[in-house]
């Protein structure tokens, strides 16, 4: 009887201790990439994984079933032209972009949204601000200049010289960053220097990703 007692106590502290050893594996972004590094807002910022292996998606990505409209599931393909990317492409950009000025990642969130959780290296240019309906000739022509190095001749503008743009939002089932595309393309800017990761912040928390508190407008 000692011998089964001890028995089952060997059989249950080995279990417990897989369990453990199975909880605690390590996470990494690919199998040779535990982190990338970035600058965030002027400063050096590392992107990971969230180690707990027993970690869940914030509540704010937990709903399921938001009514559509307005929150609809957008396509794969946007727009003609307009390169649709995924998370290892939007590191690679997030990178970039912390060297290359040619280069800008934009939340296109409202400051609400903001507010619960950006991702490191993007800046937050919301779509209201861009958009004729809720915003003036004046603002947008600033961001168009100042933001995306736009020029204005007369009446037209000329984006020979224009940043690549990447562009996000809440996900597949948010309308902010298409609205931002969509009306970039309006005013002509070439299709080809639009990127858009339509993951956005869903697939970003659900893989575990790193965020930073949002701070609207800065960079």
């Amino acid at each position: 009887m000692k011998k089964l007692s001890t028995l089952i106590t060997f059989v249950g502290l080995f279990a417990c201790t897989v369990a453990i050893a199975e909880s605690n594996k390590s996470v990494g972004i690919t199998a040779d990439i535990m982190s990338v590094e970035v600058i965030h807002q002027g400063k050096p910022l590392k992107i990971s994984r969230n180690q707990d292996n027993k970690n869940e998606v914030s509540s704010d990505y937990a709903i399921t079933s938001r009514p559509c409209p307005p929150f609809c599931i957008r396509p794969i393909k946007l727009a003609p032209g307009v390169e649709t990317i995924g998370e290892l492409e939007m590191l690679d950009y997030l990178v970039a972009a912390g060297s290359d000025p040619d280069v800008l990642v934009i939340d296109s969130r409202t400051p609400d949204w903001v507010a619960k959780g950006t991702i490191p290296g993007s800046v937050n240019i919301p779509w209201t601000l861009l958009n004729p309906d809720t915003s003036d000739p004046i603002t947008i022509g600033e961001i168009m200049e100042n933001r995306f190095g736009a020029v204005q001749t007369d009446e037209l503008w000329d984006f020979s010289q224009a940043k690549t743009l990447v562009l996000y939002c809440n996900g597949m089932w948010c309308g902010q960053s298409p609205r931002n595309i969509l009306t970039l393309l309006r005013y002509g800017f070439p299709a080809n220097k639009i990127k858009w990761y339509r993951g956005g912040m869903q697939d970003w928390e659900v893989l575990g990703l790193t965020t930073v508190p949002g701070n609207a407008g800065t960079k």
